[in-house]
């Protein structure tokens, strides 16, 4: 990994994790004493994540992190439901004896306690695992920038940490288990499965925000 892929990393996980605020300004200075890493690579972040629409760069004035409203949290799972099931599809077909043992091995990290930062980094370590079993080079880049913002989205957003990582939980592993025993069919229904439990909760949040009490 060199050091512009690992400034989008850090980054990433900053937005994502809400440490840095959705509606807030930071600079190139500030991201690079965030990163620790040098002007080039942090540039060079800069430039892909608002690509992925992670950032929006204001000439002049700042970088913004953008906020993410439901509606694009639901356009967003429109386009990653058919994406995930073509890769967890691909996965179950192609998926090396090293990918089945790397999945195996993180399904029974799923079955863990987690808080809320570290249920995150598990589930992109779950999805990172899925794209590299698909082999399929282009998936990365559709997938990634729409996986990355939807859980920011969740974090955001989640009321009940234990109950939600549960369920998370269980419906990432049933993907899994899938890719596992190299069922295509039930592969492609638990990846759908994920993805209504997403519009669900990004309908949740509709609801809880036109209720009274908010």
């Amino acid at each position: 990994m060199n050091q512009s892929e690992q400034a989008v990393g850090v980054i990433e996980r900053l937005i994502e994790q809400g440490d840095l605020k959705p509606g807030s300004m930071v600079s190139e200075r500030g991201l690079m004493d965030l990163t620790g890493l040098g002007r080039t690579p942090v540039r060079e972040a800069i430039q892909r994540l608002a690509l992925n629409h992670m950032l929006r760069i204001h000439p002049n004035k700042g970088i913004e992190i953008p906020a993410i409203s439901v509606e694009d949290q639901l356009s967003g799972l429109e386009v990653r439901r058919a994406v995930e099931v073509l890769a967890v599809e691909l996965a179950c077909s192609r998926a090396t004896e090293k990918d089945i043992a790397a999945i195996a091995a993180l399904k029974s990290t799923l079955a863990g306690d987690f808080g809320l930062h570290d249920y995150s980094d598990t589930i992109r370590q779950t999805h990172a695992l899925i794209i590299q079993a698909a082999h399929n080079p282009y998936l990365e880049a559709l997938m990634v920038p729409l996986q990355t913002l939807s859980r920011r989205f969740w974090i955001m957003h989640v009321r009940d940490e234990r109950a939600e990582i549960t369920h998370g939980k269980r419906l990432h592993q049933d993907i899994l288990q899938a890719i596992l025993a190299r069922d295509t069919q039930r592969a492609g229904a638990a990846s759908l499965a994920l993805n209504a439990y997403l519009v669900d909760f990004a309908l949740s949040v509709v609801a809880r925000m036109t209720s009274p009490r908010g």
